[in-house]
């Protein structure tokens, strides 16, 4: 083994990088290919900027911050420049990496673990004028009125204990800032690029069924989709259940939209038929106590369907499933992993600069987005297949100080090597200490990415 091998097996023993060790167990290589991310004639690798972005998001830092902090980091431009080519493919980066990771954590889920599709919709605030993608007037659910921003559908996977982010597209509404003819970047009709800009234009029950769609034929397994009442209508369950999946939701008490066969039509004249014929079980969830008892009834559209009506101290809320086979208990159970999407948007606010993302063209917008889902999808596989399973929050915290601190010692090493080998009387052989130092410090680069200055 020559001396160059010898000190990178010593260093990449030392430096374990969590990051770039999963990132190399699925092969981030051939998927980086797979989605167009191929490195041109001139100019740096699409893996060392992707790399840079995930280590920005992990250790909180601004794209300002990481180039002035760290003497590897590129210039500015080349982060901008890569974030708005319209060659690469980011929907397949993400879904592609997503596949991977759920393939790897398979051997560790247990028999009575359902695999779950879930959609979902979340709206982020984005105040400029220019910004492509954005609208004037999108109802937030979280702020209780309209406000500008964007509206981001998106597509999870969850196996009860892990949630990876599939899939997403930004739908478009009428009061949309700029049109999509009027962006900025020239795209060919057919390019893949063009097609994800009008697909926003679709109503958000078209959009969510394409991605169900898409995930679906790239291979994703899954036992149920999960809906909340928004999307719940009678034709998204059957397009939905025409894909081969069987759809678990919560449906709105509606008479316009819920009409059932028999004497008893709508969801109220059903509850209230029913309530003595059937069992009444009681449970709670949390503090919340509440009762319920299921009843399978025919619709015009569906045909027959399983119903769980819900009563709280507060409400009546029905849930409906197209497999009837499911007891009343387990649709609420499998219901309640509707909540992991809804913890995903917060973790990726919060951890992953979901809703901070600095850029004004529509392809960027995608690349940064896209960027924040993979980094929380390689977090989640990081924290999974952990023997001691933490919050995300921590393992964000643990990972940022990890990364920081190994870039830093590293670096110091090098520091005190190097004056070590300018002390001429000391060392008869200060050319080879100065070869082994830059040895050791362009592996180093290569384990972490990056170096940073203490």
């Amino acid at each position: 083994m020559g001396m160059d091998n010898s000190i990178e097996f010593a260093v990449r023993g030392v430096l374990k990088n969590p990051i770039l060790s999963v990132l190399r167990e699925i092969n981030i290589a051939k998927i980086l290919i797979q989605s167009n991310f191929i490195k041109r004639e001139i100019g740096i690798a699409p893996f060392q900027i992707i790399l840079h972005f995930i280590y920005m998001l992990v250790m909180n830092k601004r794209q300002s911050a990481f180039v002035k902090q760290s003497g590897d980091a590129y210039g500015k431009d080349t982060y901008y420049r890569f974030v708005k080519d319209t060659r690469y493919n980011w929907r397949k980066l993400l879904v592609l990496s997503a596949m991977a990771l759920i393939k790897r954590i398979r051997p560790l889920q247990k028999e009575g673990d359902h695999r779950l599709l879930i959609i979902d919709d979340t709206v982020e605030p984005k105040r400029g004028k220019q910004i492509e993608g954005s609208c004037k007037r999108i109802y937030s659910n979280k702020e209780h009125r309209t406000i500008n921003g964007i509206n981001i559908v998106s597509l999870n996977y969850t196996d009860t204990h892990s949630t990876f982010q599939l899939d997403f597209s930004l739908r478009l509404n009428d009061s949309r800032r700029r049109e999509v003819a009027d962006f900025t970047n020239i795209l060919h009709h057919k390019s893949n690029a063009h097609k994800r800009r009008i697909e926003g234009l679709d109503g958000k029950n078209i959009i969510a069924l394409n991605m169900v769609n898409r995930a679906l034929n790239q291979g994703v397994e899954a036992d149920y989709l999960l809906v909340d009442s928004w999307y719940a209508k009678p034709d998204f369950i059957t397009q939905a259940s025409e894909l081969g999946m069987p759809v678990i939701a919560r449906i709105a008490n509606n008479v316009r939209i819920w009409n059932f066969k028999g004497n008893h039509k709508t969801l109220d004249a059903l509850h209230t038929a029913r309530q003595s014929q059937h069992r009444i079980h009681k449970s709670h969830y949390g503090k919340i106590h509440y009762t319920y008892f299921d009843t399978v009834v025919e619709h015009v559209k569906l045909g027959k369907v399983k119903l769980v009506f819900l009563r709280t101290h507060k409400e009546l809320l029905v849930f409906i499933s197209t497999h009837l086979a499911l007891s009343g208990r387990e649709i609420i159970d499998i219901y309640k992993k509707r909540w992991n999407i809804e913890q995903g948007y917060k973790d990726l606010r919060e951890y992953f600069g979901l809703g901070r993302e600095e850029n004004r063209l529509y392809e960027a917008l995608i690349a940064r987005i896209t960027l924040s889902m993979f980094t929380y999808n390689v977090l989640t596989y990081i924290n999974r297949m952990k023997h001691e399973p933490q919050t995300l929050g921590q393992l964000f915290r643990n990972l940022e100080c990890e990364l920081e601190a190994l870039a830093i010692s590293m670096q110091l090493f090098l520091q005190i090597l190097t004056n070590i080998a300018n002390i001429s009387d000391n060392l008869k052989t200060n050319k080879e200490l100065r070869q082994i130092i830059a040895i050791i410090g362009a592996y180093t680069k290569k384990e972490l990415g990056f170096m940073c200055e203490s």
